[in-house]
């Protein structure tokens, strides 16, 4: 087999595991979505925040510490604890959580009946306040994340590639995680959302605030629920991407990958964000390994934008997206 084409599904096989890296941040997109109809511009500094946190939890950081230093003279830096990995993302999963509650008190029981734009406008305050939050909380420092997930070279994979074409494939271990984990997501995600009373119920508070609560859906209650959810999501989005490349503040500009793998998976299409993602991952390794030499490189940074403005003029809605009709 030529070698060309043997590096060509090098690339594609790593393609598709970034777009799974992407996906995970795509969900919590969707997830808020379908139960507002807004875009939520905090998901990726939700992302951040969750990574954060755990970090902190997990290595024994004191809150605040350097405020509280600078306040009353003293040198506080750690609790002096070392955490388990499992315990330290289950008291992470409960302060996403204890967030979602505290958004919906402070912020989004004010926003009922309100315009989409409003509550999009938010979302983006919302955004800027949680980065600074976790900066003063845990510091701005670069973290390094490890709670345990392999990485490295995934050498069964190597072997069988090797065996099969004489050249092993070079697939990182973290991102064969992140794509079992996308697809138990996704597999819960989506049977929640179609098979639960909870499910059900979200889907008609994302058409219609007013109506729903005419029937006694609990608005509240949905609100808290997705953001919890998508809290959920953020944290197994920021392990990946903390575990993979750091904790740093960075990390909230994911959300802006995330996009174009929301325009063509479709804003309300949980399969949809892993759908797009792979699209996204795979074609932008292959456009830049075919035609990024040709062109000066650096094609990776606007080829999935590029795509997506596509998408927009000729299928808006996206892939598996719902066709919106408005009759005047």
């Amino acid at each position: 087999m030529p070698d060309q084409l043997l590096y060509a599904m090098e690339v594609t096989l790593n393609g598709l595991m970034a777009g799974v890296m992407y996906a995970l941040v795509a969900l919590g997109f969707v997830l808020i979505y379908k139960a507002s109809g807004i875009f939520n511009y905090a998901q990726g500094v939700l992302a951040l925040f969750a990574a954060l946190t755990l970090v902190g939890i997990q290595q024994g950081q004191v809150p605040f510490a350097h405020v509280i230093n600078a306040i009353t003279g003293g040198h506080l830096e750690s609790f002096g604890w070392q955490l388990p990995s499992v315990l330290a993302i289950g008291l992470t999963a409960g302060v996403m959580v204890l967030l979602a509650i505290v958004i919906e008190k402070l912020v989004l029981k004010h926003l009922v009946g309100q315009a989409e734009i409003i509550l999009f406008m938010a979302t983006i305050g919302l955004a800027y306040f949680l980065e600074g939050f976790g900066d003063v909380m845990w510091g701005a420092d670069i973290k390094t994340l490890d709670v345990g997930l392999p990485q490295g070279i995934n050498e069964t994979l190597e072997s069988v590639t090797d065996g099969l074409f004489g050249y092993g494939f070079f697939i990182d271990n973290l991102d064969v995680v992140a794509a079992l984990v996308a697809v138990a997501l996704v597999t819960a995600l989506t049977l929640f959302s179609q098979y639960s009373k909870q499910g059900r119920a979200l889907r008609a508070v994302a058409d219609d605030h007013q109506a729903a609560l005419s029937v006694g859906i609990s608005l509240r209650f949905i609100w808290v629920l997705v953001w919890s959810i998508a809290g959920i999501v953020a944290l197994v989005a920021g392990i990946m991407w903390g575990s993979k490349s750091g904790v740093q503040f960075s990390l909230s500009l994911i959300a802006l990958k995330a996009l174009p793998v929301l325009m063509l998976g479709g804003f309300t299409s949980i399969p949809g964000a892993i759908v797009g993602g792979l699209i996204i991952g795979m074609g932008e390794k292959l456009f830049e390994f075919f035609l990024g030499p040709l062109i000066g490189g650096a094609t990776e940074n606007w080829f999935a934008y590029v795509l997506a403005l596509v998408f927009l003029v000729f299928r808006p809605q996206g892939l598996f997206g719902e066709r919106i009709i408005e009759r005047v």
